[in-house]
């Protein structure tokens, strides 16, 4: 009979182990996520696949904060984080730090993510994915600073995901490629 594993059971790192471990090179932009709830999953997620860092921008709230703890489960203290209030220069400053800006959006060029992740951009050496607003997606005007458009293929009635979820997927689909021990 199969029995649960414990956190030492599944050697963990702990949170100064995880900060000095090698890490995914993909930055997570949250673009004006509303919910701290969301922003506290992102981070859990993070956490989970390694990610770099996260940017919060924006209406975003940032930790310390009860409700991103109640999600992130202390991931907030694992993940780096950073905060800029205008997500258009946060995306200048990244693409000027070499990152391959793409936005996690419906779009009329947008690429479905698994014929996007066979392909050479998202093997780029620094990626940095842009999740937007619970209603409103990502901010059209951040559209053309970023190098594409990533869409998440869907069958249902609905036409979008829950942003920590598409967050999740995203950063699922990059990770299961990445050679992380």
């Amino acid at each position: 009979m199969s029995q649960k594993l414990t956190t030492q059971q599944m050697c963990r790192l702990t949170v100064e182990q995880f900060r000095q471990a090698e890490k995914l090179p993909v930055v997570v932009v949250l673009d004006n996520v509303r919910s701290q709830n969301n922003i506290g999953s992102v981070f859990r997620t993070a956490d989970a696949f390694r990610i770099e860092r996260i940017e919060l921008c924006g209406i975003c709230s940032t930790p310390p904060h009860r409700e991103i703890h109640k999600t992130a489960l202390g991931a907030e203290e694992s993940v780096a984080w950073g905060y800029t209030a205008d997500t258009a220069e946060c995306l200048r400053r990244l693409k000027s730090e070499g990152y391959k800006i793409y936005a996690v959006e419906q779009v009329d060029d947008s690429v479905k993510l698994d014929r996007w992740h066979e392909s050479a951009a998202s093997r780029a050496e620094k990626l940095a994915i842009v999740l937007g607003n619970e209603v409103d997606g990502v901010q059209p005007s951040l559209l053309p600073l970023c190098d594409g458009s990533i869409e998440i293929p869907q069958a249902g009635t609905k036409h979008s995901l829950n942003v920590s979820c598409a967050a999740a997927i995203v950063m699922w689909e990059l990770f299961k490629g990445y050679p992380i021990d």
